[in-house]
């Protein structure tokens, strides 16, 4: 099966923007304890599963015709409570995303400041393959970062 790279892509910033960045509807967990979000658009279809809260782990797959064909692993956590809340973290996170979705793009960084925090995304790669960083400062002490890679996925 060919996938379209451009087609994918669409998809999974319509999936993202629509699931935590647009405070998408939880749907039954499939693991003990996960926190589970779905979207889906014809043959295609989208499931982050992740555990935790301010420290969290998880993983996006995307599905074509029922058979999974990409996805990616996360890791985050707050490094210095002292600084930012994980109310905090999580409004900047959606924010920052949300502009980066707005042009149509989930990799390729951005950088995005409000509130004397910034956030700041760092990623390498395309669709297909790739690895990343986002992190949150305030002035120059890193609060919060996350790590991500993932790509597609063949038989």
């Amino acid at each position: 099966m060919t996938i379209d790279i451009k087609e994918l892509n669409a998809f999974i910033v319509r999936a993202k923007a629509s699931t935590y960045v647009g405070d998408g509807e939880h749907v039954t967990p499939c693991r003990h304890g996960s926190h589970d979000l779905r979207f889906a658009d014809a043959e295609w279809a989208y499931h982050d599963s992740y555990f935790g809260g301010s420290d969290f782990i998880g993983e996006e797959v995307v599905y074509f015709a029922e058979k999974p064909i990409w996805a990616m692993n996360y890791y985050g956590r707050i490094l210095r409570d002292d600084l930012v809340t994980a109310e905090q973290v999580g409004h900047m996170i959606k924010a920052s995303l949300a502009r980066m979705y707005k042009e149509n793009r989930f990799l390729g960084g951005i950088k995005y400041a409000e509130n004397g925090l910034t956030y700041v995304d760092i990623s390498a790669g395309q669709v297909v393959y790739f690895h990343g960083r986002e992190f949150i400062r305030r002035g120059r002490n890193i609060a919060y970062e996350l790590i991500y890679h993932g790509g597609s996925i063949r038989d």
